[in-house]
């Protein structure tokens, strides 16, 4: 169970009034809040431990480092990763996809075949189109249907021997639509193909298991998880990480440099060149830790118990449609009312201190396929209330009597 008003008290900016009312923030899929703890953990590492990391034999350097390096095993266990060598600490998500799409460069030829989803957020789908016009690969989308979910018996027809990558999100930013990535990682291995999973939307919600799941790559940011933004992950298998080539040249990922030739670091610093953002990667963990205290299982039961309430009340608006319906999804509420434009929508509530998210989410084709300009897009973290649903369906009234 959790105690939703302790919660609550542990996150500053809900105490906020936004236009003279109180915040109702509906943007969680956007970026989470951050708990007081992940606050005071990147206050903390500036005011007491700021120092480089990895380098310097001094006392300062030493803690920053022993503290960075603790956040990278609490990642690693949270994820339930081997190694905490296999977790290579990134800007985020979009970064983590590039090193493993600019990685591929020199492992595919022309002619390959690499797969995506029609549920994707432009950050997988824009690297891999990149990686083709590099290599000549192609790249073929696995359709969706109407209700928002993938159509795995044409996933059963794009692949072949042909086929050496899979790309799909674990759970939809637009839709909140869980797919069967279980299904599509056993699938795409019997061809041979690697498979990447990208975890920024299932991650606040889920507690993804990566050798259960024996998936090649997963990635997630820590701002989706009360962290701070600016940093993420990169899980990748041992094997795998150790056939890529490095993604950056620099500082910290060499063993040895001489003007003839440099050799790379051991994983995972491979792929960590320069200094991280270290109060970032710390306060990660931070965020983990207070996410876990928490409870996963806690977390998914009182988010669905939103999901369901919010979609009954949002339901009971006439002309208003939402857009993914599958049966298996996270607190994610995409709709229209009638012919309203979105941003009409969102400008007004805003004015009564409700924070929602409009237009394409960064996912065009699937709105290309529902033949829509974008939508008005709720979503719903586990620190807020049944309450704040019934002042957002309040102002969704009142925003549709004004512009109808």
């Amino acid at each position: 169970m959790i105690d939703i008003d302790k919660v609550r008290a542990d996150f500053p900016i809900l105490k906020e009034t936004i236009n003279g009312k109180p915040l109702v923030y509906f943007d969680n899929a956007a970026t989470s809040q951050k708990p007081q703890v992940v606050i005071d953990s990147i206050v903390n590492y500036y005011s007491t431990i700021n120092s480089n990391i990895h380098r310097g034999v001094h006392t300062l350097s030493q803690k920053a480092t022993d503290a960075y390096e603790e956040a990278r095993i609490k990642i690693q266990k949270h994820f339930n990763a081997k190694n905490s060598y296999e977790i290579i600490l990134t800007a985020g998500t979009t970064h983590s996809i590039n090193i493993v799409a600019t990685g591929f460069t020199s492992l595919l030829n022309k002619g390959d075949e690499i797969i995506v989803s029609a549920l994707e957020h432009h950050s997988n789908i824009v690297p891999w189109q990149m990686l083709c016009e590099r290599t000549g690969a192609i790249l073929k989308v696995i359709p969706m249907n109407l209700d928002g979910e993938l159509v795995m018996s044409e996933y059963d027809n794009l692949l072949s021997n042909k086929t050496k990558l899979v790309f799909v999100n674990h759970v939809s930013n637009a839709l909140g639509t869980i797919n069967p990535i279980e299904e599509i990682i056993e699938k795409a291995h019997k061809v041979g193909a690697a498979v990447l999973i990208d975890g920024a939307q299932s991650c606040p919600h889920l507690k993804p298991d990566v050798q259960a799941l024996d998936v090649d790559f997963y990635v997630a940011s820590a701002h989706k998880l009360c962290g701070p933004t600016g940093v993420g992950m990169l899980y990748g298998k041992e094997a795998w990480l150790n056939k890529l080539p490095p993604y950056q040249g620099g500082g910290e990922m060499i063993k040895q440099v001489t003007f003839e030739k440099t050799t790379y670091a051991d994983l995972p610093h491979k792929f960590e060149a320069g200094t991280p953002n270290i109060c970032g990667g710390i306060a990660f963990g931070t965020a983990l830790d207070y996410m876990n205290s928490i409870g996963f299982d806690n977390i998914a039961a009182y988010e669905h118990e939103l999901l369901e309430y919010a979609t009954k009340k949002l339901l009971e608006i006439e002309d208003l449609k939402i857009y993914g319906t599958s049966k298996n999804k996270t607190a994610v509420i995409s709709f229209n009312i009638g012919n309203i434009h979105p941003y009409d929508i969102g400008s007004i509530i805003d004015k009564l201190g409700i924070a929602v998210r409009t237009g394409h989410h960064c996912a065009q084709p699937i709105m290309d396929f529902y033949k829509i300009p974008g939508t008005v897009r709720a979503s719903f973290s586990f620190y807020n209330t049944f309450e704040e649903i019934d002042i957002f369906i309040s102002a969704l009234k009142k925003a549709k009597m004004m512009l109808r």
